[in-house]
């Protein structure tokens, strides 16, 4: 095989990596050879445990897998106490402290700062509830992702929870697929909104039918029939993203796993393993083309005649699309009623980071005025379900949502980042502390009309995009540049990305921008936008009327009295916010270590 990262899958990957990761715990740090340790952080992917940045050495991230964000009673505050009690960190972020949890762009959870001896017993208290950080990173299925309130919403098309369990149940834990060509997204909604963003998915499956009366999906010999239509090969990054394209099929609920099997046993099968420059499923799509692997699915991965497409209900989608709030919904922040008649509540959580102490208290709200149910968003929020309209006062009263309010600005409501230069071992830029001080600042110094209700803005520390800058309204890539004669973080600004009905990637407008001028930018160009637009006009509206050079001269750099957080550091301390060395390796008690063990 052509690289050294197959040859190491085919050495060992997948479920039976859980039992070296536990041996390695037991005997500490210091067991893992340390030419070998590349090998085994490539492999300990797959059970969602990541080594940290050059640095960092015997820290790791864990992500967890929890399908289409669903959090059932108990298992946020189980997820909560283990960030309180392992999550603890050598030196503290000056915007969040120690301590936290990170809402993901795919409606999961990721904690920081965990030793590798402490997995074992974090894996027994989360698993005790049902949680698990199994196939959440690595090449294989991701944390499959949908409507958060798949089966409450009282308008979506048809409920996909029953699919979206299918798929996990049968297929993410499937250990004969668990080894992927690269990592492989699926999304499932049924949604009027298109909140999973299945134009951005390895395999998305968006609601559709065969003819419509009535908002009725109703087939030839009238019978209602309301499935999903097929779209393959979407994704983000290495400034190649693409659109997943139609497979021309139509399949109703019953058997809409069969098909998501299907594609992925053939891409498992064929699909590039030897240059990760072109594995990528969209790379795959682009190779094959739909129509040949339309007819590869149909002769060889699927037992039933597959149906030609069904009604397109795209143009029903208003989330990240763009447009004016009277469509209908663009995210779940505030308050929605259920189709039970109960309410669900979204927060606004700036940038997807709750402290422990945070995250325990919404895990109790959750418990005192809902079911104790929580389900995430794809962007960054958590909902808290199943409220009595008796309790909706008294919640909307409680210490937390002044922080995390229902009713958040404009510039807080839009903003996504990624993990950044703060974990991160391709990051060129920190991201989550910089966007948390420019919200503060555009909140401060920059006013929009007042039918201005959303912003877009999207934070990726790099090129690989996830904190998917390439579908905001304004998208951030960290770069690096030099300023006055030294080296300073930088961001390429982008312009006009969202998906909606006509999914779109952001035009680049400006290129490494000294971070301390990116503010001073945005007011310029927000500025133009409030100045410019026409009545009711959104600001992807506006960037779709407004030509690229007239863009590029409203969006000029400025340097203002914002302060940035880390503007010098350009990735070369060991930590954004810590002066001085490392105190990486450390043993399990966090008592330094000799890196040469």
């Amino acid at each position: 095989m052509a690289n050294k990262k197959e040859e190491w899958k085919a050495g060992m990957y997948g479920d039976e990596v859980r039992a070296k990761i536990i041996e390695f715990a037991e005997q500490g740090w210091k067991s893992i050879p340390a030419d070998e340790r590349e090998k085994w952080f490539s492999r300990f992917k797959f059970w969602g445990v990541f080594h940290q940045r050059s640095g960092q050495e015997s820290y790791f991230m864990m992500r967890l897998a929890n399908t289409n964000g669903v959090l059932e009673p108990g298992q946020l505050r189980a997820i909560g106490e283990v960030a309180r009690e392992y999550a603890a960190g050598p030196a503290t972020n000056p915007e969040f402290g120690n301590t936290w949890i990170d809402f993901t762009t795919r409606q999961s959870i990721q904690l920081h700062w965990l030793k590798l001896e402490d997995v074992p017993e974090i894996w027994e208290k989360l698993e005790a509830v049902g949680v698990t950080s199994r196939s959440a990173g690595g090449d294989t299925m991701r944390n499959i992702s949908g409507c958060p309130v798949a089966g409450r919403d009282k308008h979506e098309f048809v409920d996909a929870q029953p699919v979206l369990d299918e798929i996990s149940e049968k297929l993410r834990d499937d250990d004969d697929l668990a080894n992927m060509p690269r990592k492989f997204n699926i999304s499932v909604t049924g949604c009027r909104e298109g909140c999973a963003q299945d134009s951005i998915n390895g395999i998305g499956l968006e609601p559709a039918g065969k003819s419509s009366t009535n908002n009725q999906t109703v087939s030839d010999d009238g019978e209602s029939v309301c499935g999903f239509n097929v779209r393959v090969g979407g994704g983000l990054g290495g400034r190649e993203p693409r659109r997943a394209r139609s497979l021309d099929i139509f399949v109703e609920p019953d058997r809409a796993y069969d098909v998501v099997r299907g594609f992925v046993e053939l891409y498992f099968e064929h699909g590039n393993r030897e240059n990760r420059q072109q594995n990528r499923s969209r790379f795959f799509v682009d190779e094959w083309g739909t129509e040949k692997i339309r007819e590869l699915l149909q002769a060889e991965y699927v037992d039933f005649e597959l149906q030609r497409e069904g009604r397109n209900l795209r143009e029903e989608y208003t989330y990240n699309a763009g447009k004016s709030p009277d469509a209908g919904k663009h995210d779940h922040v505030g308050v929605h009623e259920q189709t039970d008649g109960r309410y669900y509540v979204g927060l606004s959580v700036p940038i997807g980071r709750l402290t422990a102490a945070e995250t325990i208290e919404l895990a109790d709200l959750a418990d005192e005025h809902g079911s104790g149910s929580i389900r995430l968003t794809r962007r960054q929020n958590p909902l808290i379900m199943d409220i009595p309209e008796a309790e909706l006062d008294e919640l909307s009263d409680a210490e937390l949502l002044d922080t995390h309010t229902p009713e958040p600005s404009v510039f807080t409501r839009g903003a996504m980042a990624c993990t950044g230069t703060e974990f991160c071992s391709l990051a060129l830029t920190e991201t989550k502390a910089r966007m948390a001080a420019m919200l503060r600042w555009l909140r401060a110094n920059v006013e929009l009309p007042d039918d201005v209700a959303q912003v877009k803005m999207h934070y990726s520390g790099c090129t690989a995009d996830c904190g998917q800058a390439m579908t905001a309204d304004i998208g951030f890539q960290g770069m690096r540049a030099r300023k006055d004669g030294q080296m300073v973080e930088a961001l390429d600004v982008g312009v006009g990305g969202g998906i909606g009905t006509e999914p779109s990637f952001v035009e680049w407008i400006r290129q490494r921008v000294p971070a301390d001028e990116v503010p001073g930018l945005l007011r310029n160009l927000l500025e133009a936008f409030a100045a410019n637009r026409e009545s009711g006009q959104t600001f992807r509206q506006w960037v779709e009327a407004t030509g690229e050079e007239s863009l590029v001269e409203f969006a000029e750099p400025e340097e203002t009295d914002y302060e940035d957080p880390c503007l010098y550091d350009a990735k070369q301390s060991w930590y954004p916010f810590a002066d001085g060395e490392s105190p990486a390796p450390t043993d399990a008690s966090g008592e330094p270590t000799s890196a040469d063990d």
